[in-house]
């Protein structure tokens, strides 16, 4: 098949196709959460209940999921061009993040257009990372620290937008969020050909997820992976209701969207960081210590609302960078313990399995949120770290 034609050639150096794509991958994204960042307006303008939150917010995870399930089964990624099936899913995620303004309010339209969105964003973020993974044979744990790092940072920047707007209608999160996504689009279609690592998959095979998940090497990564994501869309969908109930305990009037930004945001430094270290210690290292780290604050959390404020935000700074710094170093494992041919459907499915697990997640907390005291709630979120931890220290193959 052949390449896009571009401008930017891939023999000028792998750092500014990275560059590239890790900014395209931050405007796509920031679609991601555009729906939490205004959820009380949405709830405020047309009435919705309280458990709109966990709806719209599932709603995406289920898009997404579908999308990543039909993205791997057909191997999209894989036998076409992977910059050509990001910049189309850039071009519908943002038409379908901006089509939230002609929704009246109606709830199920609202679930609706988060679910196709969600969709969209399979052919983003894991196409995103076999896109790096086509041009690093070596580094890729680096290269997809600044991948994921764009992720948090995307997925953070509503909230951000929606601090500054200040007097500006709450619309302005999403026009912004929708004009960033097509300006990712557009950047990878023209700006990004195919890498010179990609080995291409001429055929439709429908068995090839079975195939991936009978190595061991992959199946163990894996299930670390999914560990690590029970954890992490449920902490940054509920970190900034964790926060508002700190400030109304302790009856401070401190901005929570900027707190939420912050927590969030100072992920991808963690990624980038983590980035760094897997050169030199191993990706299974760094995403072990970091699943272990945010697993403990999982079980301390409950402690955490009796603190002052300033020791409360380092912790809850501490565990934003450490629930997300394993994220790219999984998925490099994962990476590496796939056929090359199979990269981008090994890298889609796992995605799936571990999106959907972040529904069962989500929907436990925003259960559990009308049960019992806010302070508990991420002792729930535990599960995930342990299963993922016992996973990884299991002997095996895995490649470091």
């Amino acid at each position: 098949m052949p390449q896009n034609k571009s401008a930017l050639d891939p023999s000028e150096g792998n750092s500014k196709v990275l560059l590239i794509i890790v900014l395209a991958q931050f405007g796509c994204t920031s679609v991601w959460f555009a729906g939490n960042a205004i959820m009380g307006d949405l709830q405020a303008n047309f009435q919705l209940g309280a458990n709109a939150l966990g709806y719209l917010t599932s709603a995406v995870q289920a898009g997404f999921i579908t999308g990543t399930l039909v993205f791997a089964v057909l191997c999209l990624a894989d036998r076409y061009s992977p910059s050509k099936v990001f910049a189309f899913s850039a071009f519908g995620a943002a038409l379908l993040n901006s089509a939230l303004l002609l929704s009246n309010g109606s709830l199920s339209i609202l679930i609706l257009l988060r679910f196709l969105t969600g969709f969209a964003l399979a052919g983003i973020y894991p196409v995103g990372m076999k896109i790096a993974a086509d041009y690093h044979e070596k580094g890729l744990g680096k290269a997809l620290g600044f991948l994921v790092g764009a992720l948090v940072l995307g997925t953070a920047f509503p909230h951000l937008v929606k601090l500054l707007s200040g007097g500006f209608p709450w619309q302005t999160v999403l026009y912004a969020t929708s004009l960033l996504a097509a300006l990712g689009g557009f950047s990878v279609y023209f700006l990004v050909p195919d890498g010179p690592f990609r080995k291409i998959s001429r055929q439709l095979d429908l068995s090839v997820i079975f195939k991936i998940f009978k190595q061991a090497p992959f199946r163990k990564a894996a299930f670390g992976y999914f560990g690590h994501m029970w954890e992490l869309y449920a902490f940054w969908a509920f970190v900034p209701v964790f926060i508002q109930h700190y400030l109304k305990t302790h009856q401070l009037t401190y901005d929570s969207s900027l707190l939420s930004f912050i927590v969030i945001g100072i992920g991808s430094l963690g990624c980038v960081a983590g980035g760094y270290i897997a050169n030199k210690k191993g990706s299974k290292k760094v995403a072990l210590i970091a699943l272990i780290v945010s697993g403990i604050f999982c079980l301390i959390s409950p402690i955490m609302t009796d603190l002052p404020f300033l020791l409360f935000l380092f912790l809850l700074i501490l565990w934003g960078i450490t629930v997300i710094a394993d994220s790219p170093q999984f998925s490099t494992v994962v990476a590496q313990s796939a056929p090359k041919e199979n990269i981008g459907s090994a890298l889609t499915i796992v995605n799936c399995i571990g999106f959907l697990l972040t529904i069962f997640s989500i929907q436990l907390l925003s259960s559990l949120n009308a049960l019992i005291n806010i302070r508990y709630l991420f002792l729930a979120l535990a599960i995930g770290p342990i299963f993922g931890v016992l996973s990884l220290v299991k002997k095996s193959n895995i490649r470091s």
